[in-house]
């Protein structure tokens, strides 16, 4: 007879709080963590051995792109081989539900970030959450409804301002996803689908949202020269509605705005003494979406990520295929799309600072659909416990993994994850911290991370021994 499903013995215990790491034994009993200390006495199905090992609570991977891969049973091999254990879906106002499509023959750039039209089959987001827990998925995914999608269901052309009727469309659209079970809303206001929408626009579902203790987060209006009044005007939304806000994957891109994070940051921490207002930061100095003229122009060197009418040009770099074809860079961009591209337009200060900024958090933004995706799709998390935490002593390993789990899981409100603590969710990471670092390149983006040991996700070993065991365990979670 046994106590306990799973005994974890002599780990390193970073709790998730941010505090000094303690070695003790974390117990298991189904879902749930059942108890930790020093040298407990239960009897296990089974043990692991953790001496000389660091476990944290499972990292939620606060931006992702993942709606439709999670709908995949073997689609999550990039986040579980990093120690991701949950999945925040639906960012940049791009969802797979509801139906964007609106009668058009393919999904407006950027949701084809998710997929072609077959991906978008999902007429309610009640319907989507249902083939996700029918599953279920590998990991826990925490969903977003995306304003793009609601903009393009609800107006006929996207390049101009909603009318009254159309924003009540998009309300009504937006209600019943919260009511399904969304945890809030994002918005893409870069992109051109989003980028006509005006702020009251945005304030009116943002004002819903805050109604229903839900989330909004955006892809702000402007991440290049005009980042502090894209700040400004995130602030706003947040002061007008009351609406928890998480600024997405904030940068200063293109060379005229490095440096500008000083400005921006310093923003960010007066509004959160009086707003809740947190933001994101995935560890790399390159970003990547659909293929935008205005990205490339701010960017040192564009690589293809995906083409449609050119499959073949993913990993190559865009200047060299204009040469190729006798065009400029704009002309032979425009021949690629439908496609992504990864751009080269940060700066490695502006990056640091951002991520020691003690309230930002960690997210990805990878893109699974991507033929050749940026690395940050399979390295994210292992890069910056590996990369700046212990070869460059950016952070401390505790604050590193706080920012990956309990100070994200508070910014969710998921109140039962994030910490390793009694009766919180089962959802655990084993690593080895001499070992741990991200093994994919720009050059070679799908080689997984090393250092991962074990990953648990409710209770059940979704990962060992560097291994994927198959075992889908995750929920559908929310606030």
């Amino acid at each position: 007879m046994t106590d306990v499903d799973l005994l974890i013995r002599g780990a390193r215990v970073f709790d998730g709080g941010g505090g000094a790491p303690s070695v003790a034994d974390v117990a298991v009993r189904g879902d749930a963590i059942a108890d930790v200390g020093p040298d407990l006495a239960l009897r296990a199905a089974e043990t692991v051995d953790a001496e000389g090992l660091a476990l944290a609570p499972g990292f939620i991977d606060v931006h992702t792109h993942d709606d439709a891969v999670v709908l995949d049973p073997d689609g999550m091999a990039p986040k579980l081989t990093q120690g991701v254990t949950t999945v925040v879906t639906g960012n940049c106002g791009i969802s797979l539900a509801p139906d964007p499509r609106a009668g058009r023959p393919a999904p407006t750039p950027p949701l084809d970030l998710l997929g072609g039209a077959g991906a978008f089959r999902f007429p309610r987001f009640a319907d989507y959450l249902a083939a996700l827990r029918a599953l279920p998925p590998a990991v826990n995914v925490a969903p977003l409804v995306g304003h793009t999608a609601l903009r393009a269901r609800a107006m006929d052309a996207l390049d101009r301002p909603a009318t009254d009727a159309e924003i009540a469309a998009m309300r009504a659209d937006l209600a019943e996803a919260l009511a399904a079970g969304a945890i809030g809303l994002s918005t893409g206001l870069a992109y051109p689908p989003a980028r006509f929408a005006t702020t009251d626009e945005v304030a009116a579902l943002a004002a819903d949202v805050a109604a229903k203790g839900g989330l909004w987060t955006t892809h702000m209006r402007d991440e290049r020269t005009g980042v502090v009044s894209a700040v400004a005007e995130t602030i706003d939304v947040a002061r007008r509605t009351g609406v928890r806000t998480l600024i997405s994957h904030h940068k200063c891109a293109g060379a005229a705005a490095f440096g500008l994070s000083a400005t921006t940051l310093a923003m960010i921490a007066e509004a959160r003494k009086t707003l809740a207002i947190d933001l994101d930061v995935y560890p790399y100095t390159a970003s990547s979406t659909v293929l935008l003229a205005d990205f490339a122009r701010d960017s040192a060197r564009v690589t293809v990520s995906w083409s449609d009418p050119f499959p073949d040009a993913a990993g190559r770099d865009l200047s060299a295929i204009a040469a190729e074809w006798g065009v400029d860079a704009e002309t032979a961009l425009e021949r690629l799309k439908p496609g992504g591209a990864i751009y080269h337009q940060m700066d490695e200060g502006d990056l640091r600072r951002i991520l020691a900024f003690p309230p930002s958090l960690v997210g990805s933004d990878g893109l699974p659909r991507d033929r050749r995706p940026h690395p940050r799709l399979w390295g994210a998390f292992p890069r910056v416990l590996g990369r700046y935490v212990r070869d460059e002593g950016l952070l401390d390993l505790a604050t590193a993994v706080a920012k990956m789990t309990g100070l994200t899981a508070a910014a969710l409100r998921l109140r039962d994850r994030g910490r390793i603590a009694p009766g919180m969710k089962a959802d655990l990471v084993l690593f080895d911290p001499e070992r741990i670092a991200d093994a994919a390149t720009y050059e070679d983006p799908t080689r997984p991370a090393l250092g991962v040991e074990r990953v648990v996700v409710n209770g059940r070993t979704a990962l060992a021994r560097g291994a994927l065991t198959g075992d889908r365990a995750g929920a559908v979670i929310g606030a």
